[in-house]
């Protein structure tokens, strides 16, 4: 009986799943390489969850999500991060309009359906702050009134590294809801060659919307019928668990390494991206290996090191891998 509904689901997966080649081939007009980045941007959007992008300027981390909302066919709004920025600036506020004597509500550029908070690490805590109602409740509240956001609703933040200068780290509570943190590096020697002719040459390239909001509200409802094995289950778990209790998985030497591991948010959305890796791989069930290439990006900013770990020169990455490596594979 299972198979019948895992071929009637992979059936339904490869006819949904079109649409990563759709957004990939349009995104891929504008951008060069990248296809980490791609698809990291495109799995966010199935999976209805935030992503932050750490790199150095210039890796087009901006370009790469302005031209995913414009092959998407939705909002999108660009918040660039600065220190003199107010939690006004994003959420909106209420104004007095003396002609009638009443105040009204004056929506900020969070009211839209992909945001990009650009270098949001430029903007005190505060500011910063005011994006976790958004974020987790997918609604915003300005005096006395709440207001619902609109689907798909995607935070696509970047930052520097935070060892530059200018810039404030973001808090805990708030890392935690990205469900993704990326790295992202510089492209080959091929790809910027291929960059420089596009960009340096004046190559115009045009994006049309290819996806609309209903194609991604379907491919969410397929996602949701992936099939996730009891022992895949336990594996994530158990990787999860590896991040607070090493020494019970013969990886003692990581206990001294890890100040706090990874929360119960981590279990959940390994999960949800694991059904998504499988999905963009055209399956309807998932294999060790999908939670394997999503992990890291679950975990990273996850997992605290401590300073005996940064002493050490090991940073989060590092002792990922050192628990997929410790970890058993069902």
């Amino acid at each position: 009986m299972v198979t019948v509904d895992l071929q009637k689901v992979e059936q339904e997966v490869k006819i949904h799943s079109q649409l990563v080649k759709k957004l990939t081939t349009e995104i891929s007009k504008i951008i060069v390489g990248q296809s980490y980045l791609i698809n990291r941007l495109i799995l966010a959007l199935l999976a209805n969850g935030h992503i932050l992008i750490e790199g150095v300027p210039g890796l087009a981390k901006t370009t790469a999500v302005k031209t995913l909302a414009s092959a998407l066919d939705t909002g999108f709004s660009r918040i660039q991060f600065t220190p003199d920025l107010l939690p006004a600036d994003l959420i909106g506020t209420q104004i007095f309009l003396p002609k009638t004597g009443q105040f009204t509500i004056k929506k900020g550029p969070i009211f839209s359906n992909i945001i990009l908070a650009d270098e949001i690490n430029r903007a005190p805590s505060k500011v910063q702050s005011a994006l976790l109602e958004a974020m987790q409740e997918r609604q915003v509240t300005i005096a006395d009134y709440t207001f619902k956001l609109k689907e798909p609703f995607l935070v696509l933040a970047t930052q520097n590294p935070i060892e530059q200068e200018g810039t404030y780290p973001l808090p805990e509570a708030q890392v935690d809801r990205f469900m993704l943190k990326l790295r992202v590096t510089y492209p080959s020697k091929e790809e910027e060659l291929e960059i420089m002719k596009r960009v340096a040459y004046d190559v115009e390239s045009s994006i049309n919307p290819v996806v609309s909001v209903d194609d991604v509200l379907k491919a969410r409802s397929i996602i949701q019928k992936i099939y996730v094995d009891d022992k895949i289950k336990d594996y994530i778990v158990d990787i999860i668990f590896a991040t607070r209790e090493p020494d019970k998985y013969g990886i003692a030497e990581l206990k001294h390494l890890i100040d706090f591991g990874a929360s119960p948010r981590a279990t959940i959305y390994l999960n949800k991206a694991s059904r998504i890796q499988a999905f963009l791989s055209g399956r309807s069930y998932v294999t060790p290996q999908d939670v394997k290439a999503i992990g890291p990006d679950i975990l990273r900013h996850r997992i605290i090191p401590t300073y005996e770990a940064e002493a050490e020169d090991i940073n989060s990455d590092q002792i990922i891998s050192m628990i997929f490596d410790g970890v058993d594979v069902p």
